[in-house]
């Protein structure tokens, strides 16, 4: 197997810092805006995006703006694969009406993912928008999903594989294409 990066450590510090104020601009401010990571990394790319907007705009409130929500028991491949461990969602607000949500996760590919995502979003409320934030978008979208806020557009054959490599879960920081 053959890899290759694509994304170091600054590279995707500063998609992150990019994201943020993409995000704070298209929602004119930090009112009403809710973060919900995708387990498991689309949490920590949340948290950091969080951390990143909090820097520029203290008034984003970090503990209700900051939340994850698991999708397992929405995707629509769950028979084929049984084994996926469920994970806790949390909503840092009580109501989402007034929010506007941006779903963020780490590589945008079918798009099954997001559409098992705002299946799960419905059972808390509807919120006043949602967006969507990745930090890779490969191609290859089996339904008509795109990303709102993307880090980095990489165009993969399906032979390829995206890894993103995180610290928090991974101990490292990249993005590489394996083969």
């Amino acid at each position: 197997m053959t890899t290759r990066t694509v994304l170091d450590a600054q590279d995707i510090e500063r998609a992150i810092i990019r994201i943020s104020h993409e995000i704070v601009e298209a929602n004119q401010g930090v009112d009403n805006l809710v973060l919900l990571g995708i387990p498991t990394r689309g949490v920590f790319l949340a948290e950091r995006i969080g951390k990143a907007i909090n820097n520029n705009y203290p008034d984003f409130n970090m503990k209700q703006g900051i939340g994850r929500l698991d999708v397992t028991m929405h995707r629509d491949d769950l028979s084929k694969n049984p084994g996926k461990t469920v994970t806790a969602t949390h909503i840092p607000v009580a109501d989402i009406s007034s929010s506007t949500v941006v779903l963020v996760d780490d590589v945008l590919f079918s798009g099954r993912t997001v559409r098992a995502a705002l299946d799960a979003l419905v059972s808390f409320g509807r919120p006043k928008a949602v967006r969507l934030a990745v930090l890779v978008d490969r191609g290859h979208r089996e339904l008509p999903i795109r990303a709102d806020y993307v880090g980095k557009n990489l165009p993969t054959n399906f032979s390829e594989r995206i890894s993103v490599r995180l610290s928090e879960s991974d101990g490292e920081q990249s993005v590489v294409i394996e083969q």
